[in-house]
C-alpha cells in the first residue's frame, strides 16, 4: 500500500472518529437538557442570588385583591389548571414558571408527547403556576404571565396560550412579561383569545391573588425548583434515564393495568 493510500485511510478514520465524538457530545447535551432541566434552573439562580428558600416571600407586586380561581381550576384550593380528560388513568402534575428557562427546556423536549397522551385520553395534566424568578431576579413577569394564562383558562384557551408563552419566553434576566401589552400581543397568536374579556382580565390582574396563593403553595411544598414534574405522584426527575419515550411507555403501561 502506498504512503498516499495509507494517509487517506488514516484521515478517513480520523474524520469518522471526530464525527462519532460530535454525535456522542450532542446526545449527552440533549439528555442533560431533558433530564436535568429542573436542576439547571435552580443552580443557575443560586449562582446569582442564592437558593429559592433564601428569597421566599419576595414576589413583587400588588396581589392584595380577592382570590379568584380561573374557570375549571381543580384540586386543593383550586390551584391546578387541568388539561386532558378527567377519566385519564395517569396524571402528570407540573409546577412551572413562565420565566424559567428550564421550564421551557422541559416543554420543548416533552410537549409533543404530553400533547399526544393527553389528546388520546391516556394522560391528564395539572398545571400549577409558580413565581420563583420574580422572587429571585425581581420584577413581576412570572406573576403577570401566570395571571394572563389563568385568564386564558377562563376563555378555554389555556393550552394554546401556555405554549405561546414558552415559545416566546424572554431571557431569564429580562422582565418582558411584566408588560401586559406584551402578554396581550402574544394572545393574538391564539385563535379567539384576543377578546375584551381577556384584555380586561389581564389588565386588572384578576387572578393575581390566586397566582400568589399558588406561588405560596409551591414555596411551602418542599420542592427544589421548577419545573417539578410528578407522574402519578412520583417525581420523574428522580429517574435519570427519563425521556419522552419512557414517559409515554409508563403512561401506556398504566392504561393497560
Amino acid at each position: 500500500m502506498s504512503e498516499k493510500n495509507r494517509e487517506g485511510k488514516r484521515t478517513a478514520r480520523e474524520r469518522l472518529a471526530e464525527e462519532r465524538a460530535k454525535q456522542k457530545t450532542a446526545e449527552k447535551r440533549r439528555r442533560v437538557l431533558i433530564v436535568g432541566a429542573s436542576v439547571v434552573c435552580v443552580l443557575g439562580l443560586a449562582a446569582v442570588v442564592g437558593v429559592v428558600a433564601a428569597n421566599s416571600g419576595k414576589d413583587k407586586g400588588d396581589s392584595s385583591g380577592p382570590v379568584v380561581a380561573p374557570s375549571g381550576a381543580k384540586g386543593q384550593d383550586s390551584l391546578a389548571i387541568p388539561v386532558g380528560k378527567e377519566g385519564a388513568r395517569s396524571t402528570l402534575v407540573v409546577w412551572e414558571d413562565f420565566r424559567c428557562p428550564a421550564c421551557k427546556a422541559f416543554e420543548t423536549a416533552y410537549r409533543p408527547t404530553v400533547h399526544e397522551l393527553a389528546g388520546s385520553g391516556k394522560l391528564k395534566v395539572e398545571y400549577h403556576l409558580a413565581t420563583i424568578i420574580d422572587g429571585n431576579m425581581g420584577g413581576t413577569g412570572s406573576r403577570n404571565a401566570a395571571n394572563a394564562a389563568a385568564c386564558a383558562q377562563d376563555a378555554g384557551k389555556f393550552p394554546g396560550y401556555h405554549d405561546v408563552l414558552y415559545e416566546n419566553q424572554p431571557d431569564e434576566t429580562s422582565d418582558d412579561y411584566a408588560d401586559n401589552a406584551k402578554l396581550l400581543e402574544l394572545a393574538k397568536k391564539v385563535d379567539g383569545l384576543d377578546t375584551p374579556a381577556f384584555r380586561t382580565c389581564v389588565e386588572k390582574g384578576t387572578h393575581n391573588s390566586w397566582v400568589e396563593k399558588s406561588a405560596a403553595a409551591f414555596r411551602n411544598g418542599g420542592f427544589s425548583g421548577t419545573p417539578t414534574v410528578l407522574l402519578d405522584g412520583k417525581n420523574i426527575y428522580q429517574d435519570r434515564t427519563m425521556t419522552p419515550a419512557k414517559l409515554k411507555q409508563q403512561v401506556e403501561a398504566a392504561n393497560k393495568g
